[in-house]
């Protein structure tokens, strides 16, 4: 039996109007009942199933690829890092992650933090000037046999990839993708982790919102 410490929420909460991809409809999250009327409280929400921190299967951007309910537990529970990169505008290259990586990364989840997540807001920056992966570092990252990518932006690529040639690369090795991460800047660069990506078990849907966690263990 391992021995947790520490647990860290990586996960951005959800509400009414949240910040999210430009495309997606706005956030609803409102009573149905009430404890003072019905004796019981209970809500109804409507959202896209990629909104806030959510994984994206392969079937998000491949026909025929695996949905989220399918998905290898395997790649979404297991020892991860978080990489801390200062990209190059919007661009995350792969000089950006070989210079910082070290061969423990190789076949675990990797968790890339740019700070993003601290200008989460109605913005256009926030919406649309993240950063994010460029091709030659999703090669890099499908060579190194990682079993799931995070990003704490609203996409793993930046904004003006109209044709998600990044998804589609990771998707198509079978890498899922863990995007709108929060808060990695909790987690130690270097440092290993046990990390819980749980998508909810929605029948042949291309993603889900996800509960995101990282445990220090001993």
């Amino acid at each position: 039996m391992f021995k947790v410490d520490r647990y860290f929420d990586l996960t951005a909460p959800i509400y009414p109007y949240m910040p999210v991809w430009p495309s997606n409809p706005p956030v609803e999250l409102k009573p149905i009942v009430t404890v003072p009327k019905d004796g019981y409280l209970a809500e109804i929400i409507e959202a896209s199933t990629h909104t806030g921190t959510h994984i994206d299967a392969p079937a998000h951007m491949i026909e025929g690829g695996t949905t989220v309910d399918d998905l290898d537990l395997a790649s979404l529970i297991g020892t991860g890092y978080c990489l801390k990169v200062l990209p190059d505008g919007h661009t995350i290259r792969s000089t950006h992650l070989a210079e910082k990586w070290q061969g423990i990364y190789n076949n675990s989840i990797l968790l890339i933090e740019t700070g993003w997540y601290k200008k989460r807001g109605y913005t256009r920056e926030f919406q649309y000037d993240f950063p994010g992966l460029s091709e030659d570092a999703a090669d890099f990252l499908i060579q190194k046999h990682v079993k799931a990518v995070g990003i704490d932006t609203l996409g793993i690529e930046p904004y003006e990839n109209t044709d998600f040639r990044v998804h589609k690369k990771l998707l198509r090795s079978g890498i899922p993708i863990i995007e709108d991460l929060y808060g990695l800047d909790s987690l130690e660069e270097g440092r290993p982790y046990l990390i819980i990506a749980l998508p909810l078990r929605l029948k042949g849907t291309s993603g889900s919102m996800a509960r995101v966690v990282a445990a220090e263990t001993e």
